[in-house]
């Protein structure tokens, strides 16, 4: 199989100039051409007059060393890679290789996923594939439940602080843009498998091919629960409404060691009901906030880490797909454009664009009670009036330090606390009833209140109140953060003409665009001081966003895999 990359065609091609284009590239004949499909589809909006579909395809070819010959030394002409994904091993494969006929396995205690959005889902589908019989505990409602609770605060400002944007089957994740690129280094081509994954479940195809894909919320639901029935005819188990509020942790001493080893004994549940377990999974998600706390109570390692705080902001599509796409705005194959945005500001602060949803809407994502939080959602469609994007401000743990040091390390729980001051005063700011604080760009740049909404009118349910967001005697945000969005609004519109159009709306506050902290770990994916527990995904501060999450998720399972596969072989052996 050969892969040519960078291959280009106008926006407007016909389909068999695909084909046309791929034996031109490789100048072979039409009858050597045996198949193609095309691995990935991207656009080039660089000449809005003349925007191009770059392609990478795969094609089966006659005499493929040939070809290859030709092209060496050619980067966009090569084999294609395996992207197939294989198991690190699997429970009935280890059995018939290390027991006798007769063995009997023992009984041995499950390993424990701790939560089940993106990240959770995957670390138990890998060891739900591989044999291992995961039991997943969920402290939020399954999915269709979870979004009627959701909807109760959106609707009638009723607040679930066990079911909600947060906490539920699908995680946070579920209620978003449903993005699925990543940034990370992918050389296993994980990312493909989490995408299969999702096909498999009920996503279009199309996710496996263009550049940036995405699901929507309501295609979410129905894959989730596929992927949760798909566990559980392997074997695996998924219970809701299970809190988790302790582990149980040992001290015992290891041959050749000189201080005794923490490890992992299982798990305490609200109703009391102890779990045992020495493989444990935590992919808690960034809000499991009562469950940091606990784990810093019994001693787990966890360090403060950066995040960012900020505004969402709102504007009609049909601008940012004019600044996008130029003439082009509206193609189907384009979409509702989306946009990425940096500026330095002169206070020395990075304000970014953060999880930008095109036809979307802003939505209440708090799951604690007098509190606000925005978050942004599309449907798969995309076709919402507005756009809507985080506009945030990077901080670090200097920052929202809470004892007044000027050195030495942060307490971990200081960035929750700094998360908490700045929701609750968003409530306030709103009015109560969960109305989230606004102001319009231009009065938010001319520091001045705002009455009355423009053209551009708020899609956050329950509603926006406006006001000043950077009133001095109550700010909304601190006042560097403040500083540097002002500042670097007037500079996105240069990148982006109407960016900073005197109508378009903030809604604040966006605080969780990650977690405040980080349950570190070692290569072994364990935590450093607790053997057995395995911090994963957002919460644990190793990835951001479905796909990031879903692929830490596998990678979390393979070390678990690995582990309990070695202790049933030995077993096995004796």
């Amino acid at each position: 199989m050969l892969r040519i990359t960078e291959l280009r065609l106008p926006l407007n091609h016909a389909e068999a100039e695909l084909r046309a284009a791929v034996l031109s590239r490789l100048g072979i004949a039409s009858s050597a051409l045996k198949a193609f499909t095309v691995f990935r589809r991207a656009w080039d909006a660089r000449k809005k007059s003349a925007i191009v579909l770059s392609y990478t395809v795969d094609c089966e070819v006659d005499g493929e060393a040939a070809v290859l010959a030709r092209f060496q030394g050619d980067a966009h002409v090569r084999v294609a890679p395996d992207t197939r994904y294989k198991l690190v091993g699997h429970a009935q494969d280890t059995l018939r290789t290390h027991a006798p006929a007769d063995f009997a396995a023992p009984a041995a205690p499950r390993p424990l996923v701790i939560g089940f959005g993106p990240c959770g889902i995957f670390a138990a589908l890998i060891l739900a594939q591989m044999g291992l019989r995961p039991l997943v505990l969920e402290r939020g409602k399954p999915v269709r439940e979870r979004t009627k609770d959701t909807w109760g605060l959106w609707r009638k400002s009723v607040l679930n602080p066990e079911s909600n944007v947060q906490f539920g089957e699908g995680g946070a994740g579920t209620f978003s843009d449903g993005k699925l690129w990543s940034q990370i280094s992918d050389p296993r081509h994980l990312t493909r498998k989490v995408l299969t994954e999702f096909v498999k479940a009920g996503a279009p195809e199309e996710i496996l091919y263009v550049a940036k894909p995405h699901i929507g919320t309501f295609r979410l639901v129905s894959m989730v629960e596929k992927l949760r029935a798909d566990i559980e005819a392997l074997g695996g188990e998924i219970r809701f409404q299970q809190h988790v509020t302790d582990v149980l942790v040992e001290e015992a001493t290891v041959r050749g060691e000189a201080q005794p080893q923490r490890r992992i004994r299982g798990v305490v549940l609200a109703s009391g009901e102890q779990i045992e377990a020495d493989h444990v999974v935590l992919a808690l998600g960034h809000s499991a906030r009562d469950t940091f706390a606990m784990l810093q109570q019994r001693g787990v390692y966890l360090e403060a880490k950066p995040f960012s705080v900020g505004f969402r902001i709102e504007h009609p599509q049909s601008v940012i797909d004019r600044a996008r796409f130029g003439p082009s705005a509206g193609h189907p194959i384009l979409g509702a454009a989306d946009y990425k945005i940096v500026h330095h500001a002169s206070n020395g602060r990075g304000v970014y664009s953060f999880c930008m949803c095109p036809g979307g809407t802003v939505v209440a994502a708090t799951s604690e009670p007098n509190r606000v939080v925005t978050n942004g959602m599309s449907q798969y469609s995309r076709n919402e009036r507005n756009a809507n994007a985080g506009i945030v401000v990077g901080i670090n743990p200097q920052d929202y330090r809470q004892d007044g040091k000027t050195e030495g390390p942060v307490n971990p729980l200081d960035g929750v606390a700094f998360q908490r001051i700045w929701e609750s005063r968003a409530f306030e700011l709103g009015g109560g009833g969960y109305l989230a604080p606004g102001q319009l760009v231009g009065d938010f740049i001319k520091r001045q209140k705002s009455a009355v909404f423009g053209n551009v009118l708020p899609s956050y349910k329950p509603g926006v109140h406006l006001t000043d967001l950077a009133d001095p005697q109550q700010p909304s945000l601190p006042t560097y953060a403040l500083d540097a969005i002002r500042e670097a609004l007037p500079a996105f519109e240069k990148q982006i003409p109407g960016f900073s159009m005197p109508d378009a709306v903030l809604t604040g506050v966006e605080t969780r665009t990650s977690s405040p902290l980080r349950i570190t770990r070692g290569r072994d994916h364990q935590s450093l001081n607790t053997h057995g527990l395995y911090p994963a995904g957002e919460g644990a501060g190793y990835a951001g966003g479905i796909m990031s999450a879903g692929v830490d998720g596998i990678e979390v399972a393979e070390s678990v895999g690995r582990s309990m596969l070695a202790q049933l072989a030995a077993r096995a052996a004796h």
